[in-house]
């Protein structure tokens, strides 16, 4: 980061509405940089090395899930949030597959926007000074939430951002049910419905990563959360 601030690269080809977010977020102690496709988007992301990355989704020359797909073979750190006017949930599975940390619906408040963007950065909420554990013991599995590292038997998965902070929540609570309100709130910025389908995708993911242990279970409590059980 620059003199404290955020750094962020804002890919998107809507110039006033680019215009607008940049105006906004430099008010709120962010440093923006504007690329208007995506194309330009992948150069300066290399050059730049920003702390988050802001794209729209459907963008000429380039749209932002190749973009992605092209800084993800080379850089799997650097947060991810999409804006995107499409609501399909296969949209949403194609991007986070393809490495995106969120998703925010067009039309949105810059509120939001600035929320997530902190919320991405883990730099949303403060918390009382306390000792913080990090490593965690899953059944067979080792878990690093900050190195975002699942381990079994010296094979390394990498997990997103997102991944290792829902992760990290079931680890602190395991066998206790993990409010879903809460998390998307802390994560997401909002408890909507469209965030709610996002947090199942990624409990299936997490599931299928913690899948060759059969002695872990991630189960749904209908209603409430979810809950991390090692028998």
């Amino acid at each position: 980061m620059k003199n404290n601030k955020i750094n962020v690269l804002l890919v998107e080809d809507e110039q006033t509405l680019a215009m607008i977010i940049k105006d906004t977020l430099e008010e709120s102690n962010f440093n923006i940089h504007l690329a208007a496709d995506g194309e330009e988007g992948l150069r300066l992301f290399f050059d730049i090395r920003p702390d988050v990355l802001v794209a729209d989704v459907m963008m000429p020359r380039m749209d932002g899930f190749e973009m992605v797909r092209r800084i993800r073979q080379i850089n799997k750190q650097t947060p991810v949030l999409f804006l995107t006017a499409r609501s399909a949930i296969n949209d949403v599975v194609e991007g986070f597959e393809l490495g995106a940390n969120d998703y925010l619906k067009k039309p949105f408040g810059m509120q939001e926007l600035i929320v997530r963007i902190k919320a991405l950065l883990g730099k949303a909420f403060s918390f009382n000074e306390k000792e913080i554990v990090t490593r965690f013991e899953i059944g067979n599995y080792y878990f690093d939430s900050v190195k975002q590292e699942l381990v079994l038997n010296g094979e390394k998965q990498d997990l997103s951002h997102r991944e290792a902070e829902i992760l990290k929540r079931l680890c602190e609570n395991r066998n206790e049910v993990v409010n879903t309100q809460n998390v998307l709130l802390d994560l997401w910025g909002d408890d909507s419905f469209f965030n709610s389908r996002s947090l199942h995708v990624f409990i299936t993911k997490l599931r299928h990563k913690l899948s060759k242990d059969e002695h872990i279970r991630i189960v749904n409590v209908r209603g409430i959360g979810y809950k991390l059980i090692v028998n």
